[in-house]
């Protein structure tokens, strides 16, 4: 069982290198980190995965962008969350690994509709540590609401939760113990915690071996 960081942003979308990003995951409790945006490498000690992230503002325009080569290299596809109708529609798409930026919909808008298709493709909900270190007042109250409500689903329907920092410095990475804890403030328990940090590897399983990038 690999404890996984599911989305790490190095320079140069942030300020700190992947091999330093991937050695602070090590030292903060991790297995594995997904490096999305730039080079993977491979420092020791930790396995290091690629990402790569559609945001699109059609389901049409998410099926065209799995077809580009950057996007089929990666080990794990995520699509930013829309509308109803685009996060039921995305679900069903098989290139897509992770759904993520649940945080920023509407209320509902990931439904019992697309949780069982979600569940019956295996298909993850990403969990963003981000909007709740670093939001404020009404903001994140919104977003610990929305968590609450995916757990909600997720806890009825079992499809996959994935865990992310969206650490863009090492300063923004949190360790395992932290993670629990801000999982905690919506309800999340210590073994669902556990259980979705593991679920990246499960996830790849079916799909393909995972492998690390140089």
């Amino acid at each position: 069982m690999k404890i996984t960081d599911a989305g790490l942003h190095p320079y140069p979308a942030g300020d700190s290198t992947v091999a330093r990003m991937a050695l602070e995951a090590a030292e903060l409790g991790f297995d594995s980190a997904v490096v999305i945006g730039g080079a993977a490498h491979r420092p020791p000690g930790i396995e290091v995965l690629q990402g790569a992230v559609i945001s699109a503002a059609s389901v049409k325009e998410v099926l065209k962008r799995v077809r580009d080569p950057a996007v089929r290299r990666a080990d794990l596809v995520y699509v930013d969350a829309g509308e109803i109708a685009f996060n039921r529609a995305i679900v069903s798409i098989k290139e897509v690994n992770v759904v993520r930026s649940i945080h920023a919909t509407r209320r509902n808008a990931f439904d019992h509709v697309a949780a069982r298709t979600a569940a019956e493709r295996d298909v993850a909900v990403n969990i963003s540590m981000a909007p709740i270190i670093h939001l404020r007042g009404t903001k994140r109250q919104r977003a610990l609401q929305r968590y609450a409500d995916i757990l909600s689903l997720q806890r009825r329907y079992g499809f996959p939760l994935t865990i992310s920092s969206d650490a863009r410095s090492i300063l923004g990475q949190r360790s395992v113990r932290e993670t629990r804890g801000l999982c905690a403030l919506f309800g999340m328990t210590g073994a669902e915690v556990t259980e979705a940090l593991s679920s990246v590897g499960r996830i790849l399983e079916p799909h393909r071996p995972v492998k690390v990038v140089e």
